[in-house]
């Protein structure tokens, strides 16, 4: 039982990490990227929608996002939606399109931006932790319920920590990286 806790564990501490990858995709570095804009909910016809779903979006250039909606009636809750989020952008609408000019990083912004990293990767942190406590409580309870004993029950929370401590040094690291990225001038 307690190798299924473990293995359950770390499938989740993965999962923490995967998401953490994926939200600080979303904070901009200077450079346009589509990661940017595609999860912005967009109301379609009532219904909250991503936007990579209703609209192709592509790079251009360097400093630019074009989005191009499949339906040309949705420009304008695309722009609205744009307007609402918290990406600092403003859209200009075209006829078809709607164009995303990536003003450079001021240094404060860039700063700002390296605070929510922070934020975000002790937020993954603290969802590592709180998922080898709960595995280390059910390592106990098997303990005293006597279906593992004291040594290996001791070995599995040797084996829980060193999990753990992987995957806070993979946040660690994909945090690095994103600051790195962003302090790039």
């Amino acid at each position: 039982m307690s190798t299924e806790t473990l293995a359950s564990t770390e499938h989740k501490m993965i999962r923490a990490v995967e998401v953490l990858e994926r939200d600080l995709q979303g904070i901009r570095t200077g450079r346009a990227s589509t990661s940017i804009v595609e999860r912005i909910l967009v109301d379609y016809y009532g219904t909250p929608t991503a936007l990579n779903q209703i609209a192709g979006i592509n790079v251009p250039e360097a400093h630019q996002i074009v989005i191009q909606p499949w339906d040309r009636t949705v420009l304008a809750a695309i722009e609205k939606a744009i307007i609402k989020s918290d990406i600092g952008l403003v859209p200009n609408v075209d006829s078809t399109v709607i164009r995303l000019n990536i003003p450079p990083l001021t240094e404060e912004r860039r700063k700002d931006l390296v605070k929510q990293v922070h934020k975000r990767m002790e937020e993954a942190r603290v969802e590592i932790r709180n998922l080898r406590r709960d595995a280390a409580e059910q390592l106990k309870k098997e303990e005293h319920d006597g279906t593992i004993g004291t040594d290996e029950g001791h070995r599995e929370h040797e084996s829980l920590q060193r999990v753990t401590d992987k995957h806070i040094a993979d946040v660690d690291r994909v945090g690095a990286t994103k600051e790195q990225e962003i302090l790039e001038v």
